[in-house]
């Protein structure tokens, strides 16, 4: 067992979990779950023990997650930790992000949130981007490693503005003219959300000026995508009620203005959750890409969200909306919160998806009970299996709470080893004392994706029920990942 250090008092683990150490208290799951680590911190400013809100990648045989330790009320955590897998999902080594946050190693900063995933396999360094929190502002950093389980300071990509919801992605195809090219994208509060973009071509050692795109857009929680001839393509929440998307056809010298994807009809989620309607993303082998949502637009009154998406080869052009048949538009279920992931090397009729996410049993509830869940398709979408209930019930209580409601996450993710899928995601259990029971876990042998003769669910006629609309006018975001509300107009929602 390795250890590090920890400035807080408690000993940091550094620990490889087994299959075994796993995690059955939820009676009403159909799987078993394995933790895959633990706040140990002690600060004054976190509520103790919490994780929350994981963004994943895979490579070949090797998984890495990251995510917040010890959620903050006012924005972050006081760190973020990894969980790496190098054996494809069976045993996985935990810690944390050095010289981040004054919590950890030396670090300046009083937080860090957003903690997204990339691997660049020209230079042969995983990067974990992350939005470091001060006392005036906010930026946006990277922490490389060259085995995902050592990693190195924290490079910074930007110090300016006041950046929110940053995300990673590389270009990994070797045959692209943009191999090795690395890009992050987030969201500029201080000027009103505007859309910036950084990229690196040297393993994330150093970064381009930021610069938004042609059309100066604007939006909230970008996932950028690679299309195997080097195309970048940026799905993103927009603020006139609709899901856009941008790209880059030029390693990342220019961004050409957003186009519109769909209209974006939401519920607001009731009981007092943090639930921020945000997009999820994904790319098959051949260069499809898939962006979900939650949508309420096939359900009477706006009253439950369904998980829906849409789908491009090019990112200019994408298909209609078609819906996730999880349960039938007649129910009460809402939907939320989600991660899409595709298996790599799955491609065109035979993609394989995988959609982790939250749910509310009865949408209409003031002590709502918190589920995770998990459905999968072989065929593209065309048929789904039924949906696995992964955990809960879970109390809102449970969970750290925050400037914007109680938190389990503003997104979860996918990652994939060994034909597997291991959906990651928060679960929290009673408190005990003053110390809430939450943390990172996944399943425990993985979640097979490739069993077409178990897929039965299909949305096929399902039609959006006439001029659905959401049921809420605009969300407010908030910089310093909710710390301080952004001034002026938002523009109106659209159906």
């Amino acid at each position: 067992m390795n250890t590090a250090k920890n400035s807080c008092g408690r000993a940091l683990f550094l620990l490889v979990m087994a299959v075994g150490v796993v995690f059955t208290a939820f009676a009403p799951a159909q799987v078993t779950l394995n933790q895959l680590s633990e706040d140990t911190f002690t600060d004054q400013a976190s509520q103790h023990l919490s994780e929350v809100e994981p963004g994943t990648f895979s490579w070949g045989s090797t998984i890495v997650t990251a995510f917040q330790v010890a959620r903050i009320y006012g924005g972050g955590g006081a760190d973020i930790g990894f969980a790496t897998s190098t054996d494809g999902g069976t045993t996985w080594t935990n810690g944390y992000l050095p010289g981040l946050t004054i919590y950890y190693d030396n670090g300046p900063n009083q937080a860090a949130s957003d903690a997204m995933v990339a691997y660049d396999a020209l230079h042969n360094v995983w990067l974990i981007c992350t939005l470091p929190i001060g006392n005036t502002n906010t930026g946006v950093a990277v922490s490389p490693s060259t085995d995902g389980i050592n990693w190195s300071n924290p490079v910074t990509v930007t110090s300016l503005g006041s950046p929110d919801k940053n995300f990673i992605v590389c270009d990994d195809t070797a045959t692209s003219p943009y191999y090795g090219h690395c890009y992050v994208e987030w969201d500029d509060t201080s000027q009103g959300d505007l859309i910036e973009m950084s990229t690196s071509t040297d393993g994330g050692q150093t970064w381009s000026t930021e610069q938004p795109t042609r059309g100066n857009d604007y939006g909230i929680g970008g996932w950028p995508l690679v299309l195997p001839k080097g195309t970048v393509v940026v799905p993103i929440s927009g603020f006139n009620g609709d899901v856009i998307a941008f790209t880059s056809t030029n390693g990342g010298k220019s961004w050409n203005a957003a186009v519109n994807i769909s209209s974006d009809n939401s519920h607001y989620e009731n009981g007092g959750l943090r639930s921020a309607g945000l997009i999820s993303a994904a790319i098959d082998a051949k260069g499809k890409v898939y962006v979900a949502w939650p949508d309420c637009r096939y359900r009477s009154g706006c009253a439950e969200n369904d998980i829906v998406y849409s789908t491009s080869t090019t990112g200019a052009k994408w298909s209609a909306v078609k819906r996730v048949p999880i349960d039938p538009v007649s129910s009460t279920v809402d939907h939320f919160i989600i991660g899409l992931g595709i298996t790599p090397g799955t491609k065109g009729a035979k993609a394989n998806l995988a959609l982790a996410y939250y749910y509310y049993p009865v949408s209409n509830c003031s002590n709502c009970e918190l589920y995770a869940g998990f459905i999968q398709s072989s065929s593209a979408g065309k048929t789904w299996s039924s949906p696995v209930t992964l955990a809960g019930p879970m109390q809102l209580t449970w969970l750290p709470n925050t400037f914007s409601g109680y938190m389990v996450a503003d997104y979860v993710s996918v990652g994939f080893g060994n034909g597997k899928a291991y959906p990651v995601f928060a679960v929290a259990q009673e408190p005990k004392g003053d110390l809430l029971q939450e943390a990172i876990y996944t399943t425990a042998s993985g979640q097979d994706i490739s069993q077409p003769e178990l897929e039965t669910l299909s949305a096929e006629g399902d039609v959006p029920v006439p001029n659905a609309h959401s049921d809420h006018g605009p969300r407010e975001f908030l910089d310093q990942e909710d710390r301080i509300p952004v001034s002026g107009q938002r523009p109106p929602e659209r159906d």
